[in-house]
């Protein structure tokens, strides 16, 4: 088939906004989220390494570089897309590299490099599933190159993966040796994959290249990359396969639900807000922010997680939010990390980093035990104790799964979030997400060091030094978020039940300070010197949250948050059957320090009632308190009854 008009000339366009790089951040290693990289440095990252030597990923290369007929592919081989295991454990070993500098890592992640070069094609095609035996591939491959992308091959997926960790790993060392590899099989594609007589005409049946592309224009500048990456998103809808599964039912911009597979349809919209702010293309621009407030409005989990169906891993229909039976995929999530940074740096509004926070403090971390060395592959907001809901039918969070893709993903993931602390734009720096660091920043002509105290998200105090100022006069955007402001979530899905309202204030050099929001940041405008202090405070309470009344699944009940974090109860806390709890949302809660419990956490503490239901029907009540923990922290004591949304009366008898 060959497809005639491609995308047409792109000028050239750039990001409203520019994410400071995570090679500009680095964390301190005991805050909240140094504890975390550290977790995936001593656990992660060595458990993904392992995991892809006793599982043979390392092996499938090396047969790669000596094919040969009498290999039966298949039968050693679990998906098409096992590559990835490898390139997605170096992209998180190179992020890592920026808060705990290691030689040694550095030098395994080159000798991976030599075996993974050693299975590139001479033109530049890497596919392990076809090249270690092209007479007879992978199941899924088809017979030749690109005939089966579009449903099983993951050819393109391949290259997404491989691209972005090719990026992450130039940045983080200097070195072009995986680049080189990444942009051989990019320049392969870009040659083999397209509209043109003699190219095939398909486009990727598991989005990401899409991402990765324009990541690869924006560090090398060849425009082609982008090209390709607006090929792949305009052609969509316009191919031999079209189904909503993968988001290829209609073009991209006849497109303002979000359906179908959510980790393919996660990744695919943050192509979309790439190509929008690269492009400056009005219909994916309109087509996105259409797609974006569908989500956030209707099918946007309390805890930022998406995707309610197991039944394809899939989005529901507007308002379908279940909790027992929620899927909400880690990789999901994280997905919805990358398509609100794009929309942010697309938009410059602060709504779309106060959804990020959201989703990577709740829907996120719970997919990872707090040691590293334990996952979730969906992330339900309720637990019976009984239903099996994770990917090997368990009730808990296994070591690994056979498709690693959530393991994998979150040890790519985690170690990149210093890179999301902090923004550019002309002469302003954003301040987005508040963790204990220094950044040294170049804004207008200069450079700034920021050094950053807090102990967030456990209290809302953050103190903001400047170590040093080339830069002269410049604005300092520091984000009010949504918690603070009154907002739960853009779109008033889930609004806050309890009557409070949180107060802020910001001096500097200890003298207070005044200005009117924009676009959700509080503007500081001066010329800054060294030694000069920031100090903010937020005010940190518990709020009662309530679901839209087209939330079926939270009729009659209630969740509690605190700052950015979601709430549960759990059975290891409270020693009755919290489905028959009512919580009272009128009643005060206390916050108290638990050190030792969960790596360190505050609980909160609430009154309620316990109604129990006697043999001959008469229901009998108890005064009780309810203890929550952080939604994140669950399921590490064994399982049992976990809930989000506690009953608040009519709930009470419902199924969960």
């Amino acid at each position: 088939m060959v497809c005639h008009g491609v995308a047409g000339n792109i000028k050239k366009y750039f990001y409203s906004v520019i994410q400071v790089p995570f090679t500009s951040v680095k964390i301190s290693q005991n805050s909240f989220w140094g504890s975390r990289i550290k977790a995936v440095r001593d656990v992660t990252i060595p458990l993904a390494f392992s995991k892809c030597k006793t599982e043979g990923r390392y092996d499938n290369f090396v047969k790669a570089a000596h094919p040969d007929d009498s290999y039966d592919v298949s039968s050693f081989m679990g998906f098409s897309f096992d590559d990835t295991d490898v390139y997605k454990t170096i992209e998180g070993a190179s992020y890592v590299l920026q808060t705990f500098p290691d030689k040694k890592l550095v030098e395994y992640i080159d000798s991976v490099l030599d075996i993974v070069a050693a299975a590139q094609e001479a033109d530049g095609y890497l596919y392990t599933a076809r090249t270690i035996n092209p007479k007879n591939p992978h199941r899924w491959a088809g017979m030749e190159r690109w005939s089966n992308e579009e449903v099983l091959s993951h050819e393109l997926y391949n290259l997404g993966h491989m691209v972005d960790a090719a990026c992450a790993h130039y940045q983080a060392t200097g070195s072009t040796k995986f680049l080189d590899i990444a942009r051989r099989y990019a320049d392969c594609v870009v040659r083999e994959v397209g509209p043109s007589d003699g190219q095939a005409c398909v486009v990727p049946g598991h989005q990401i290249a899409e991402m990765a592309l324009a990541r690869l224009y924006v560090l090398t500048g060849e425009k082609k990359y982008l090209d390709e990456a607006k090929f792949f998103l305009d052609y969509r809808g316009k191919t031999k396969v079209r189904n909503s599964y993968s988001q290829s039912h209609l073009p991209v911009v006849e497109q303002h639900e979000a359906v179908g597979h959510a980790v393919r349809a996660g990744y695919m919209y943050s192509g979309m807000a790439d190509v929008a702010a690269l492009t400056g293309d009005s219909a994916y621009i309109k087509a996105i922010d259409d797609i974006w407030n569908n989500i956030v409005a209707k099918k946007y989990y309390i805890t930022g997680g998406v995707g309610a169906l197991h039944d394809g891993e899939a989005f529901g229909r507007n308002y379908e939010l279940p909790n027992l039976t929620a899927y909400n995929e880690t990789c999901a999530a994280i997905a919805m990390v990358y398509l609100n940074q794009r929309m942010f740096m697309l938009h410059g509004d602060s709504k779309y980093i106060d959804c990020l926070e959201r989703t990577l403090y709740n829907g996120v971390i719970s997919g990872m035990s707090i040691d590293g060395g334990r996952f979730f592959y969906p992330n339900p907001l309720a637990s019976d104790g009984k239903y099996r809901f994770n990917a090997d039918n368990t009730l808990e969070r296994q070591p690994w799964f056979g498709c690693a893709c959530c393991p994998s993903n979150l040890c790519r993931f985690i170690p990149s979030v210093p890179g999301y602390m902090y923004a550019v734009r002309d002469n302003d720096v954003y301040v987005n997400l508040f963790a204990d660091n220094t950044s040294t920043i170049s804004v207008g002509k200069g450079e700034v060091v920021l050094r950053e105290e807090t102990n967030y998200p456990w209290d809302g105090d953050v103190r903001l030094k400047v170590v040093n100022n080339s830069a002269g006069k410049f604005c300092i955007r520091i984000r009010v978020p949504g918690w603070v402001r009154g907002q739960v979530t853009p779109g008033g899905l889930y609004s806050y039940a309890d009557g409070l309202s949180l107060k802020y204030s910001v001096t500097v050099n200890g003298i207070n300070v005044a200005a009117e929001l924009i676009d959700g940041y509080f503007v500081i405008d001066r010329k800054w010197k060294r030694g000069d202090r920031i100090d903010v405070h937020f005010d940190m309470k518990p709020r009662i949250v309530k679901a839209d009344d087209k939330v079926a699944a939270c009729h009659g009940r209630i969740a509690v948050e605190r700052g950015p974090l979601v709430y549960c109860a759990e059975w290891a806390d409270n020693d009755y059957d919290l489905f028959r709890f009512v919580c009272d949302a009128d009643s005060s809660m206390t916050v108290t320090d638990s050190p030792g419990l969960l790596g360190g956490i505050k609980m909160i503490t609430a009154r309620g009632t316990l109604l129990d239901q006697t043999p001959d029907g008469r229901i009998n009540t108890a005064n009780r308190t309810v203890k929550l923990i952080p939604y994140y922290a669950w399921c590490h004591r064994g399982p049992g009854k976990m809930i989000v949304w506690m009953a608040d009366g009519l709930g009470v008898m419902d199924e969960y």
